[in-house]
């Protein structure tokens, strides 16, 4: 039976709960097909994937390659735990192949099924090291302001943003929030922040009295975004990262990076940690390691944590498709494919290209504060005025973004009084272009008080 738009739609109303979209919505975009950066929705019509889906359609959509290695590999195996002594061929390839491309001695994999399990684990793992080394008061977890760490308990009490607490509570207790790294808003630190080496000095001193507060022998790590994307695509200075490993490593502290955005090229490497060149202890993974095409999450510890937790039982903890084997062969051909188009050069080639368009088409306009970017991750920071920096007001019944999908088919995202957009890393010069000028043609348009005027 097939069924045509009208009704698709109407049975989408009637049995899904969408995050994040309220019961009054009735518009559904019901998609199709995919093939690169391109999507097809129900009613027939063509959109350019500007945000690679959430972040992760690094190789683009519609690789038959990929879903050729996911058939096969269900006709061999398509499933068995990884509990206990089980194990299977393609876990222990992809295991060994990260090992391979991560930073020295991140040596170990621990596989989820996406990022918001990987978060969680990573947390887990954090408490439970210093536990089994006698250091059981080492609870506390510090994390940031406009952070966002996927949606369990332990990740959403890291989160920096109300939204994701409000009517949940109470959260995971032990929880401490800093000021994220955002040279723009020169506001968050005072009249201390000329340059971004007055912000780092800034953020530095206040881990320092944060953990003399909290006393160093209660924190167990400190989890943070390399690039803060949920928000707004925040960069940090070149030598922030580098400055907070070494005080955590002073008070041994374990730094926990969150790389589900950031990871497998997105930024012209394959993790953001070699970009900032800062190795953490854990480095917490999924999206890109499959482009999307299965579910898949991936940590990768150190040897000195590692270490720790297998001792006596073992880690106690695990979900019900750790090392799953179709997942992890249709990683392992992701990133085979990333590797031979050589995809990592290209983000980074791509990524500037990109936003030198926005730059050249967006940066006059005046609700345009600033266009920012590392690899494949750009943002255009919307603002009322371009001399006080105040962020534009925004009409929840005419977003920017949503304005531009429906004039334009481009889809890029809102987050946090900016455009985010992260396109696959295959995107080409003419779809960047096109994309920019999609912005353009709206932006042009939007007034000082958020107004979107008619086209």
């Amino acid at each position: 039976m097939t069924l045509d738009a009208a009704e698709l739609a109407r049975l989408d109303r009637a049995h899904i709960i969408h995050p994040y979209l309220p019961g009054t919505a009735t518009e559904r975009v019901v998609m199709t097909e995919g093939a690169g950066c391109r999507l097809t929705d129900t009613e027939g019509r063509s959109y350019l994937d500007a945000t690679g889906g959430l972040w992760l359609a690094q190789i683009g959509h519609g690789r038959t390659d990929l879903a050729d290695v996911a058939h096969e590999q269900m006709k061999k195996l398509e499933y068995f735990t990884s509990f206990w002594d089980f194990s299977n061929e393609r876990a222990i390839e992809l295991a060994s192949r990260l090992a391979e491309l991560a930073p020295d001695p991140l040596n170990h994999v621990y596989y989820t099924s996406g990022g918001s399990e990987g978060v969680e684990a990573a947390i887990k793992m954090a408490r439970y090291y210093h536990h089994r080394r006698g250091e059981s008061s080492r609870t506390w977890i510090l994390a940031r302001s406009k952070a966002y760490h996927g949606v369990g308990y332990g990740g959403s009490s890291a989160a920096g943003f109300p939204l994701y607490q409000e009517g949940f509570a109470p959260m995971v207790p032990h929880v401490s929030h800093l000021t994220p790294p955002w040279p723009y808003r020169t506001e968050l630190y005072g009249d201390q922040a000329a340059t971004p080496q007055d912000v780092t000095d800034f953020l530095i001193r206040e881990l320092e009295e944060r953990i003399a507060e909290i006393g160093p022998g209660n924190i167990a790590a400190m989890v943070g975004e390399p690039i803060m994307g949920v928000g707004g695509m925040l960069v940090p200075p070149a030598d922030y990262w580098p400055r907070v490993r070494e005080v955590l490593d002073r008070h041994g502290i374990l730094l926990i990076f969150d790389e589900v955005v950031t990871a497998y090229g997105r930024v012209g490497e394959w993790f953001a940690a070699q970009y900032f060149d800062t190795t953490p202890d854990i480095i917490v993974t999924a999206k890109g390691i499959t482009s999307g095409y299965v579910p898949l999450g991936a940590l990768l510890v150190g040897d000195h944590v590692a270490e720790a937790l297998l001792r006596e039982q073992g880690f106690p903890m695990g979900y019900t498709y750790n090392g799953h084997p179709v997942a992890t062969a249709v990683a392992l051909a992701n990133l085979d494919v990333i590797e031979k188009e050589g995809l990592l050069a290209r983000a980074t080639a791509m990524g500037a290209f990109l936003h030198a368009e926005l730059q050249s088409q967006l940066g006059e306009l005046e609700v345009v504060g600033e266009v920012r970017s590392v690899g494949m991750m750009l943002a255009v920071e919307l603002v009322a005025d371009k001399a006080t920096r105040e962020p534009l007001p925004l009409d929840p019944e005419r977003m920017p973004h949503d304005v531009i999908r429906r004039e334009t088919g481009v889809i890029v995202r809102d987050s946090a009084h900016s455009l985010v957009l992260s396109p696959p890393l295959i995107m080409t010069e003419a779809e960047a272009k096109e994309a920019a000028g999609a912005l353009r043609g709206v932006l042009e348009r939007t007034e000082p008080n958020g107004r979107i005027r008619q086209a």
